[in-house]
């Protein structure tokens, strides 16, 4: 049946992969999960109003109750250019669709939003006596009704709205089936957090990266880069058993403090507490341990250079070879430190891909960062590829004039051996030196940070030959 799926109007790239992959997690689907999408009359595929096929209100409701960036879905039973058409649209509907929600004895809201552009009191009420033909039979209950129905116009769209300008004016009328539920945002948010860091990932980016990965209850999650553990506070929301871990000794053992740490942001929210946290060192990676399949999802950010650079296990001297391998006596070994050296992006990427494809279960997801730079003359931004893994979904954030970052979604599909070993460092090797311009230690973050090119207008003041930054993206 087809729904009128609503849309936050935010992060636009990322709502239908979320939408998708909640489908798929419903549905039991662990690979890519493939809807009908068609756009209302005139719409713009950045509309906020999207339709969807979906078997079932039972599974429309499950998706819009966990969702981040879906607002609500609605059984449409009307839609028109104008009141009339609406009217016309919505008498043509099948009385047995209708009938039972308007019968005696129910209670019933309806709510009218706009999208671009506020209504006052007084327009609500004008649209509201505009419904009067639909024979509702039950009373009005503001606070807990049966039933919700909502009045939508895109009327007055505007030009600092974020959308271009749509040719005609559409309006639409339908029962609620399913509404997201953001308050979570609020009790996460990272300004009540107890411990932070420079890169902590914020709460609603955190959620959608669960979402992507299809975090439930009884899953195995891991985030290799783990930080203060945000990425991992929302996996354990949705009740997933959770692993971490960090190059940094002191982040996962101490924080700072015995009340101001990673642990203490899980006993914050009341969350089971990580199975393990670790302290990561690229000669002891967690295969060798004898760890093979385990994890359902690993999904973190990686350091790329911008606000935090990759450092690697080893320190310059030993990686060269000019001394040899080390052991640290037992009297020095609860505080030491070892020695670290700078870990490319590319590198760094490969590594994660070799740890997924050798520890996820098969149909298990690697969901991480990728970053993209945004100057005028760059290609097509291309992505890392493995043979263990189908990439199903890339959603991009614009982040400054200067770069984005992508979420990319990959699904193990076959499993790992030592052919498809070899041919994972081939295709290394041809990303590396394909890409290797921007990868290199220090250059993405020169892109990032160099000064801007500015041009001279006729007013004499300076401005940049870069589009505007949209800031709906974020």
């Amino acid at each position: 049946m087809w729904y009128l799926c609503v849309f936050y109007h935010r992060l636009l790239e990322y709502r239908k992969p979320e939408f998708e992959s909640l489908a798929g997690l419903f549905e039991g689907r662990s690979g890519p999960t493939t809807l009908e999408w068609r756009l209302p009359e005139d719409h713009h595929p950045d509309s906020p109003f999207h339709f969807v096929n979906l078997p079932s209100e039972e599974m429309a409701r499950d998706i819009a109750s966990r969702s981040i960036l879906v607002k609500g879905i609605y059984e449409l039973w009307g839609e028109g250019r104008s009141f009339e058409e609406l009217e016309e649209a919505i008498n043509s509907y099948p009385d047995d669709r209708k009938l039972l929600y308007l019968a005696p004895g129910t209670t019933f809201k309806i709510t009218v939003e706009s999208f671009g552009k506020a209504i006052s009191s007084h327009e609500q009420s004008d649209r509201f006596q505009k419904l009067a033909f639909i024979p509702f039979k039950g009373k009005v209950n503001l606070r807990n009704p049966e039933h919700r129905f909502c009045l939508m116009d895109n009327d007055d769209y505007g030009d600092n709205n974020g959308l271009p300008p749509i040719v005609k004016r559409r309006i639409f009328f339908g029962r609620e089936v399913g509404a997201s539920d953001r308050k979570i945002l609020q009790t996460y948010q990272l300004k009540s957090r107890k411990y932070l860091g420079p890169t902590a990932m914020d709460a609603e980016m955190a959620f959608l990266m669960a979402n992507q990965a299809q975090v439930k209850p009884g899953k195995l999650v891991y985030d290799p880069f783990v930080g203060t553990g945000s990425i991992l506070i929302a996996a354990a929301h949705f009740g997933a058993m959770t692993m971490g871990a960090d190059i940094d000794i002191r982040v996962v053992r101490d924080g700072r403090g015995p009340d101001c740490n990673v642990w203490s942001n899980f006993k914050q929210y009341g969350l089971p507490m990580p199975l393990s946290l670790l302290r990561a060192d690229n000669n002891l990676p967690p295969w060798r341990s004898g760890l093979k399949e385990v994890f359902d999802a690993i999904i973190c950010d990686p350091p790329y250079g911008v606000r935090a650079g990759g450092r690697k296990s080893g320190g310059r001297k030993l990686l060269k070879g000019v001394i040899g391998p080390y052991t640290v006596p037992d009297d020095k070994r609860t505080d030491h430190i070892p020695s670290t050296a700078p870990y490319s992006l590319v590198e760094c990427v490969h590594d994660l891909l070799d740890l997924a494809a050798r520890m996820l279960v098969m149909g298990g997801r690697l969901v991480y960062f990728y970053p993209v730079l945004r100057e005028e003359d760059s290609p097509e931004p291309t992505f890392p590829e493995h043979p263990c893994f189908e990439l199903i979904a890339t959603c991009e954030q614009i982040l400054s004039y200067r770069y984005s970052r992508v979420l990319l979604t990959m699904v193990k599909v076959a499993p790992y051996s030592e052919e498809i070993e070899l041919a994972a460092k081939l295709k290394h090797i041809e990303f590396k030196e394909n890409h290797l311009k921007w990868l290199e230690d220090g250059n993405l973050h020169s892109a990032v940070f160099s000064p801007a090119d500015v041009q001279i207008n006729g007013t004499g003041e300076k401005f940049s030959s870069k589009p505007k930054y949209r800031g709906k993206y974020v």
